[in-house]
């Protein structure tokens, strides 16, 4: 219990500064909104942006580390993935990783290069 008082700046009495609680609670808000929320946001927004713009001819990568070609992009939220040669998987399109099939795409732009 002391070191709790120690922490918020109060006396062991519990005659400390209330109002010295109140700031340091709301900086705490603060930094955990900043440090934990908003860059996990601002990582949703993107994630759900590259999915809305996959399209045809798109190299991409699965979470489960299934590369391949999109042949098709369907309107209930799926795309015909082409794995090999006349070979198809129906797969979400919330399964594909946005990391992965950009550290693919990035190796395949630096060979061209």
């Amino acid at each position: 219990m002391q070191l709790l008082s120690i922490f918020l700046m109060m006396d062991p009495q519990g005659k400390g500064s209330s109002s010295f609680s109140l700031i340091f609670m709301g900086l705490m808000i603060l930094v955990f909104w900043m440090f934990m929320i908003r860059p996990q946001a601002k990582k949703a927004k993107q994630q759900k942006t590259f999915i809305t713009d996959l399209k045809k001819s798109d190299k991409v990568v699965t979470i489960a580390g299934i590369h391949g070609t999109i042949n098709k992009v369907n309107e209930d939220g799926t795309i015909s993935l082409e794995v090999s040669p006349g070979s198809y998987l129906k797969i979400e399109k919330s399964t594909i990783s946005m990391e992965m099939t950009a550290a693919i795409n990035k190796v395949v732009t630096e060979t061209k290069a």
